[in-house]
């Protein structure tokens, strides 16, 4: 859309064009090379439109307000508007109003509600949806466990892309869990998301390489991939990623690596660590601690600003 259209949609909304409020707010959600992105210009043509009843501008709305775009944070408007999008049957409306219940946003928590919203949206092969139900089913959220239906959700969530899906189904398929164990099916998954970088499938893309699971074993591999998780803050990834430095045929031994990561782990929150950093401490000169505490809390300085 160039200037021109957007001054023509401009004189349609004002006139009441539902269509019109309703592409008004997308553009000025996403913004062009001609139209910058304008957050309040967004929420006003959304709110236009939904209160015209457009569903999937109710929907918008909805996530106007329940992350603040163009309008302060509100969890009761946010609720609202997910809520009369989705009993208008629209996918998106549907999985965001049973977020809301499951996490209690603008209503009392109830996760018997938030599994029949998921379920809603899931039957609609919204792949988010079907991710969220695969999890009430894997843990018993408002229904009881079924780790058969779960492994079905998140073959079905994970053959639509959905990253978080194909974490879990290759978890399933590592352990067994709704289906026979099968590891080789279980690198693919983890190897396929890993590449996409997301940190929980490098962590077990490397236990893979690790244990030699799936894939002939290969310690440098596994390094590689826990290092690509810890780096992204993965703290069972930072333990193990100090493990390989510390003491694993075929890895270099480094002790200054081994408690670098330990002691990042450890404040990250990860006590267990903490007797894996009193064992290195005492493989380190006093200059040797040092020098690497000043490299963990440079660490954690450039990291808090991400």
């Amino acid at each position: 859309m160039n200037k021109n259209e957007l001054n023509e949609y401009i004189k349609k909304a004002e006139d009441g064009d539902l269509n019109s409020q309703f592409l008004l707010g997308l553009t000025y959600l996403n913004g062009s090379d001609e139209i910058p992105a304008n957050d309040k210009e967004a929420f006003k043509w959304f709110k236009a439109a939904a209160e015209q009843g457009n569903p999937i501008a109710q929907v918008n709305l909805g996530l106007c307000y329940d992350i603040g775009i163009g309008v302060k944070v509100d969890y009761n408007e946010a609720f609202r508007w997910f809520k009369s999008a989705a009993e208008q049957g629209i996918a998106e409306a549907q999985y965001n109003l049973g977020i809301c219940y499951y996490k209690g946003k603008g209503t009392k928590k109830d996760y018997k509600k938030a599994f029949r919203w998921y379920k809603a949206a899931a039957e609609q092969s919204y792949a988010p949806a079907q991710y969220n139900l695969g999890i009430c089913y894997d843990i018993g959220i408002g229904v009881k466990r079924d780790n058969k239906k779960a492994f079905s959700l998140y073959k079905a969530s994970a053959e639509q892309g959905y990253a978080a899906a194909q974490v879990n189904l290759g978890i399933c398929y590592s352990n067994g869990q709704g289906v026979r164990q099968d590891y080789n099916e279980a690198f693919r998954w983890f190897k396929a998301v890993a590449e996409q970088g997301v940190p929980e499938a490098q962590y077990n893309l490397g236990i893979c390489y690790y244990n030699g699971q799936g894939v002939r074993q290969n310690y440098n591999e596994a390094l590689r991939c826990f290092k690509a998780a810890a780096e992204q803050g993965m703290v069972e990834a930072q333990v193990n990623l100090g493990l390989c430095y510390e003491n694993i045929d075929g890895v270099e031994q480094d002790f200054n690596e081994a408690y670098y990561w330990y002691l990042i782990a450890y404040r990250n929150g990860y006590t267990d660590a903490e007797q894996d950093v009193k064992r290195i401490e005492n493989k380190l000169t006093d200059q040797q601690k040092q020098e690497v505490q000043n490299r963990v809390n440079e660490w954690f300085r450039t990291h808090a600003e991400e």
